[in-house]
């Protein structure tokens, strides 16, 4: 029997996890949210933020808005995780294999998550937005790692 309304497909599905997921970021700059996931089984999540037992933003301040840091430079100077490190960090706490998964993100990633994106063996990216950091998609690419960029009109991605 069936309802006669329309399932969303797993890509959908997924994606809208993820920026529910986002909606638990305490950066004061950007909400990101990354779901994993492997024959479609939700993996890890993970969203930007001070890593566990670390003052959040909200009560230090951002850092870099404090130093003018333009968006996607200069990584390191952030309290922050991003969302992308998050998920695969989960994993690994966790004993989860993520060799072969797919990542849904709402942004492109970063090349620092690019890196880590590529040695964890994560062979697909679907985002929703792109990101100021051109040398993520061109190591992406170089490995092989299939990039799908999600029609900003199906998903609502938190700012």
């Amino acid at each position: 029997m069936t309802s006669g309304k329309e399932r969303p497909s797993w890509d959908t599905y997924f994606m809208d996890i993820t920026c529910l997921v986002a909606k638990r970021s305490t950066c004061l700059r950007r909400s990101v949210g990354a779901v994993l996931v492997k024959d479609r089984r939700l993996l890890a999540t993970g969203y930007n933020g001070a890593p566990s037992q670390v003052r959040h933003c909200a009560e230090t301040g951002c850092l870099r808005q404090q130093r003018n840091v333009p968006s996607g430079e200069r990584h390191e100077l952030c309290r922050g995780i991003h969302a992308e490190q998050n998920a695969i960090i989960q994993a690994a706490y966790h004993g989860v294999s993520i060799k072969g998964a797919t990542l849904f993100c709402t942004n492109l990633p970063c090349s620092i998550c690019a890196k880590m994106i590529i040695n964890a063996g994560i062979v697909r990216i679907v985002y929703a937005s792109g990101y100021a950091d051109s040398l993520s998609s061109e190591m992406l690419g170089e490995a092989g790692v299939e990039l799908e960029k999600w029609p900003s009109s199906q998903t609502e991605v938190p700012s």
